[in-house]
């Protein structure tokens, strides 16, 4: 009898965003869209979210099925446990088999923990996977409130895509000063419009999106953001020590890490990278480019970081040697340098 494949992990949306952001207001529209109607919700702990209107059913302890098929429960206790729950009850066929999940924070969370979180635990980290953060984003007072909040300053750093909220009400001065203050904390972030997005703005994994490479690195204060493209392919031997030497001597320092590699072994299908402080995901392949570019690109978020970081490790990886520059060798072999471990081993 041939051993069972493992399913394919389930694609997970952390949607977030400070106090009065618009957020609540955000989900609970999203929720009617027929996009969401293969998922399940998790909404915060203090119950924000208005769904009353929309219940249907009761289909398991704590979890309702809402008019548009959607599923949804509370964060009762700590997210690891609703997580399990979630799973032991689709697994079980006490609820239909959701296709992606949307977990909604409370407006002062700090999105690290719980990224931190679903790539260490590991079953979670088996069973879904980071499809995006996503933030939104009050385009009338968010620039006032990342000056004040440092959760608010993450929230946005750490977004993969930002809703602009409250447009309808901002004047041009304010719409100006919040897409500058976006630029500033999250170049990278996709930006899309509150009112003229459905739910897809939620589910759909953006590009990554990298800065010029002869732009200096933007941020606020010590957070800045990174990038690097390459057209040179790392050999799997390399990207482990690539990787752990970037998450052993300056994992502290990123907030974030997100990419695609270029593998010497595997041309066609690049190799997704997730990180966020010392913790990074299981290596996983695509299928193919989703762009049809072939070129490695990676973008850091973090503290400090040099701005050169990424671009001189990965081509001294690379076998792209330079007078000023030290190889893949010489980083090793420099005893104060953390010991690379196999993480395709």
């Amino acid at each position: 009898m041939p051993p069972k494949t493992a399913p394919a992990p389930i694609p997970l949306t952390v949607l977030t965003g400070f106090l009065g952001a618009g957020k609540t207001t955000l989900l609970n529209r999203l929720l009617r869209d027929p996009a969401l109607a293969d998922a399940a919700v998790v909404v915060n702990e203090a119950g924000e979210v208005g769904i009353d209107h929309l219940l249907v059913e009761h289909v398991a302890d704590g979890i309702v099925a809402l008019a548009g098929g959607c599923l949804c429960c509370s964060m009762r206790g700590d997210l690891i446990r609703t997580l399990e729950d979630l799973l032991r009850a689709r697994d079980n066929g006490r609820i239909p088999p959701f296709a992606r999940l949307v977990i909604e924070t409370s407006g002062l969370a700090d999105p690290i923990p719980i990224l931190q979180t679903l790539t260490l635990h590991p079953y979670l980290a088996m069973r879904y996977r980071l499809a995006a953060v996503v933030t939104a984003f009050d385009a009338v007072d968010g620039p006032a409130v990342v000056e004040r909040h440092e959760e608010a300053r993450r929230q946005l750093a750490m977004a993969d895509r930002i809703v602009l909220t409250k447009t309808d009400v901002a004047d041009t001065d304010q719409l100006s000063a919040a897409r500058a203050t976006i630029g500033r904390i999250a170049p990278a972030a996709e930006i899309v419009i509150s009112g003229e997005v459905g739910a897809q703005a939620l589910i759909a994994e953006p590009p990554i999106r990298v800065r010029d490479l002869d732009q200096p690195p933007t941020g606020h204060g010590d957070v800045s953001t990174i990038s690097l493209v390459s057209e040179a392919a790392l050999t799997r031997r390399s990207y482990d020590l690539f990787v752990e030497l970037l998450r052993s001597a300056h994992g502290p320092k990123l907030l974030r890490l997100k990419g695609l590699v270029r593998i010497v072994e595997e041309p066609g299908r690049p190799l997704v990278l997730q990180g966020v402080r010392h913790v990074f995901s299981e290596p996983r392949f695509l299928d193919s480019w989703p762009d049809g570019d072939p070129r490695s690109r990676l973008v850091a978020i973090g503290e400090g970081l040099a701005p050169d970081l990424l671009a001189g490790l990965y081509a001294a990886f690379a076998g792209q040697t330079a007078p000023d520059r030290a190889d893949s060798a010489a980083l090793l072999e420099n005893p104060l340098a953390p010991r690379a471990g196999g993480l395709f081993a």
